[in-house]
């Protein structure tokens, strides 16, 4: 079902189901007032000290280096040689003024030299910077008004991405991909519990398990100047202080990217990636108690708990 929200665009409205979806008729105590956002020290990820881009790379026709560009389109990539032609190809479409930055880190094939024959922009690190840690070095190089974030190994059409840009320019600050993750398995995946958690903790359980942690997702130049860019490099932690002080965060529409994603190679049995996604949730929690207290902003309503002593 569809309607016209306030923001101007259309957006689907989920048909919560409490056998699909078990936080559909959580209720939750009142918050406290937002906070003021301060930036959150984070520690660099990635092997060594981060190295500098190469220079002498020449921005793609038709962009602009004067600030006036209006959608940034960022795309980390790692030997990505394969897809990485169409994701830009897509990606150059979303809107007449797009710059589409690819940020290039520790590839071994042709990724590179296939981002900038597709047109864009091209930042190349020889070493692998980390996770997530290529989003914080694109948006530092992005001149749009909407950062749209991809990844190299998933091919989205563009009309499937211009929904989000329309949202964040009808007035959202962060646009999600209203996709959240089977629920409904005995085995919850733990990154997909996490996302649901954090977002039940951030007042925002009608979010469900929509995270900037996946893609498609788009911010405003708004939230990226109020929360700062270093906390790009922890999607979650990004999104909590951004639905903290108040800015719009909305899900736009649903891209199952999770069923194309590549299936990651495994040590000892198990997803590295997992246990550094599910700690970036652990640190937005970590802030949202830090900054809201222990409770996350959450009354206690009348309870009157023994907090000191052991009674009988």
């Amino acid at each position: 079902m569809r309607k016209q929200t306030r923001f101007g665009f259309k957006a689907h409205r989920r048909r919560h189901s409490s056998a699909k979806n078990p936080y559909s008729k959580v209720w939750l105590p009142v918050r406290t007032p937002s906070v003021h956002i301060t930036p959150y020290p984070l520690t660099r990820r990635g092997p060594g000290t981060e190295v500098e881009a190469q220079t002498g790379e020449e921005r793609p026709p038709g962009s602009s280096s004067t600030g006036k560009m209006l959608v940034s389109v960022i795309i980390p990539a790692m030997n990505e040689q394969k897809t990485i032609r169409a994701v830009v190809r897509e990606a150059r479409h979303v809107h007449p003024h797009t710059e589409v930055i690819v940020v290039e880190n520790g590839s071994s094939d042709r990724t590179a030299e296939a981002a900038k024959a597709a047109g864009a922009r091209v930042l190349s690190f020889s070493q692998p910077l980390g996770h997530d840690i290529g989003r914080r070095i694109g948006a530092k190089a992005a001149s749009g008004q909407v950062l749209l974030f991809l990844d190299g190994d998933i091919v989205i059409p563009c009309v499937r991405l211009k929904p989000f840009i329309q949202a964040v320019c009808a007035g959202a600050d962060i646009a999600l991909n209203d996709y959240h993750g089977p629920v409904d398995r005995t085995s919850v995946h733990p990154v997909v519990e996490a996302k649901h958690v954090l977002n039940i903790l951030s007042n925002r359980a009608d979010l469900g398990g929509a995270s900037m942690t996946g893609i498609p997702h788009a911010i405003s130049r708004k939230a990226l100047n109020e929360i700062g860019l270093k906390s790009l490099e922890k999607p979650p932690l990004f999104q909590a202080m951004t639905i903290t002080s108040g800015l719009r965060v909305v899900t736009v529409r649903g891209i199952a990217v999770g069923k194309v994603n590549a299936t990651r190679k495994k040590m000892n049995g198990r997803d590295p990636l997992v246990d550094v996604v599910v700690q970036d949730h652990l640190d937005a929690i970590a802030w949202l108690t830090s900054h809201l207290g222990t409770r996350a902003g959450y009354t206690d309503l009348k309870r009157k708990r023994i907090r000191n002593e052991v009674r009988p």
